[in-house]
């Protein structure tokens, strides 16, 4: 035979659980530890009454404080007889004397008027008014009892302290059901018809406002998702103008520079073969860079995952699998050389040392010096041009002009988007774009990019 205890496991030797008495205790002061902080816990964010909800409570108080009130007063110094049993008759003696009237105008107004702020604090209404109706006597239980009806029903619907509540609405229906004033008033025959319908008055307000605060509902949601599929909207059209803007950016550059070198070599390709050799070498690293920044711009779209397999353009393009770094300004070099490549004198000159930009700010004055030369290419044959990068304190200065000339042969025509591609990336920077034609001949292009100051 084996007792209920075994060391060895949490069971006994009969398969029986052993219950742990000397902890039985501790749990069940943990127990009421806990339910009374969360007592003291709301369980949501204290109710905050509109001004109509205010107008309402302080109606509802005052009608209410009003006829218990005339209640008291009209009951002073009455006697009331109740038939307790077949043949048994109780004399009931009201309050009399100003003492008694006083005293009941006090339980009448105290009750009514805590009703005022039902939902702002419900629960200490709910205590206030149920002092109230245990200290009124038996025979006037109509100055507090109604009020102690509003009461419960506004702590149980308005009190965010769900515990407390749910602890106080029994102990005060029992405390005042279980007094010696426990009668419950008798309500005259001529108020049965009221009594009826009231209810149903009330129940049909607020029918009428739950289906109007519904259909509010309805339409706030449909709003709010007519405004949510809008944004979506913007945001892609803002999506599709931002890759236009880069595409334009890439492919413009490149292809004018391209076109520009083929039409050289085609011309002279029978007269001076090496020299056209060395301008279809040109188009070919025209070609070599168009196609990195196009497979940087479709790898940001696309996100290829790693181990797939690159086309068969790589190996024309010569990239690699990650798609190259967004250019910055440390990359104008190979830009500037490229341009020279067509023919086209450029000096670059860089004011200032240079320091570490956002790659967002350093793509946007690239995009600048590259879209003013591409243009200077188009519609400025036989011009030099110049690149100037001043790097300040507050800002950093973008100018690029050029000495004018002819339109090129073959060079396509613009239509403007690339100067408004231009204005609207370095409004993101809160930068600006000055353009125009020099009063001594040809066109300049500043940039003025604000700079973070440490």
């Amino acid at each position: 035979m084996t007792t209920g205890t075994d060391s060895a496991g949490p069971r006994g030797g009969d398969n029986e659980p052993v219950i742990n008495v000397r902890t039985t205790p501790e749990r069940l002061w943990g127990a009421a530890r806990r339910t009374v902080r969360d007592a003291r816990l709301p369980s949501g964010p204290p109710l905050r009454p509109t001004r109509r909800a205010w107008q309402f409570d302080a109606l509802v108080a005052l009608v209410l404080g009003i006829a218990t009130v005339y209640y008291g007063i009209d009951n002073s110094d009455n006697v009331v007889v109740r038939e307790i049993a077949p043949g048994v008759e109780r004399v009931i003696a009201r309050p009399s004397g100003p003492g008694g009237l006083t005293f009941m105008v006090t339980l009448a107004a105290i009750a009514s008027g805590a009703l005022a702020l039902r939902r702002r604090y419900p629960l200490a209404v709910l205590c206030v008014v149920t002092a109230a109706t245990l200290a009124t006597p038996q025979s006037v239980m109509r100055l507090t009892f109604y009020s102690f009806v509003i009461a419960v029903y506004s702590a149980a619907v308005y009190s965010p302290y769900r515990v407390a509540t749910l602890a106080a609405l029994p102990v005060s229906v029992v405390l005042v059901g279980t007094s010696g004033n426990s009668v419950t008033p008798i309500v005259p025959n001529e108020y049965i018809a009221l009594l009826i319908l009231v209810p149903m008055a009330v129940a049909a307000v607020g029918l009428r406002t739950w289906k109007l605060r519904t259909d509010e509902g309805r339409t706030r949601l449909f709003a709010l998702e007519r405004e949510q599929a809008e944004a979506l909207h913007r945001a892609v059209e803002h999506e599709r103008a931002r890759i236009a803007r880069e595409l334009h950016d890439v492919v413009t550059h490149n292809v004018s520079v391209m076109i520009i070198q083929a039409g050289a070599a085609r011309k002279i390709m029978k007269t001076s073969p090496e020299e056209a050799g060395e301008a279809l070498l040109a188009v070919e690293a025209g070609g070599r860079a168009a196609m990195t920044e196009l497979r940087h711009v479709m790898g940001l779209l696309t996100m290829t995952d790693e181990g797939e397999g690159t086309d068969e353009g790589a190996d024309l393009a010569d990239t690699a699998a990650v798609p190259a770094p967004q250019p910055g300004l440390d990359q104008l070099e190979k830009l500037v050389g490229r341009v020279r490549d067509t023919g086209l004198p450029v000096d670059l000159t860089v004011i200032g040392p240079p320091r570490p930009l956002p790659p967002g700010l350093e793509l946007a004055a690239y995009r600048v010096v590259q879209e003013a030369l591409t243009n200077t290419v188009k519609h400025a044959s036989g011009a030099t041009a110049a690149v100037t990068v001043e790097y300040g304190p507050e800002r950093l200065r973008v100018e690029v002009t050029d000495t004018g000339g002819h339109p090129g042969a073959g060079a396509p025509t613009g239509n403007g988007r690339g100067l408004i591609g231009l204005r609207e990336r370095l409004a993101v920077h809160d930068g600006t774009l000055n353009t125009g034609r020099r009063l001594t001949g040809g066109y300049r292009v500043e940039a003025l990019i604000p700079l973070e100051t440490t």
